[in-house]
């Protein structure tokens, strides 16, 4: 953006609100589809795929089996990163705290751009 022009705090504003509410709802989606019935067993037959090559390939019983404890670990890091993000936790600050923190050096560099 060319420093002439005008960026209206209005406009900034209301696209913070577009996202901070449309945002909670596609991780909802989200979660509702990863974390469905059907979802389950999809990641249950990935494990066992996964855990069969494993075998399949030489590794030994107990380095397969934590292989795969490592494997579906990530899937329930995701799983614990989403379920935050949708409830407006990022860390430890809400979806609000941070929504306000970008407003204002948003703000701050407008009025740097300005002088």
């Amino acid at each position: 953006m060319a420093k002439h022009e005008e960026v209206d705090p209005e406009n900034i504003k209301e696209i913070l609100s577009v996202v901070s509410s449309e945002i909670p709802a596609m991780i909802k989606s989200i979660l509702s589809s990863v974390f469905s019935e059907e979802a389950g067993r999809s990641m249950g037959k990935a494990a066992a795929a996964y855990y069969k090559e494993l075998k399949d390939g030489g590794l030994p019983e107990p380095v397969a089996v934590k292989m795969t404890e490592e494997y579906m670990r990530t899937f329930t890091s995701l799983g614990d990163v989403l379920r935050n993000a949708g409830k407006g936790g990022w860390g430890s600050h809400g979806g609000d705290e941070i929504g306000r923190h970008i407003e204002k050096r948003i703000h701050s560099k407008m009025r740097e751009e300005e002088e």
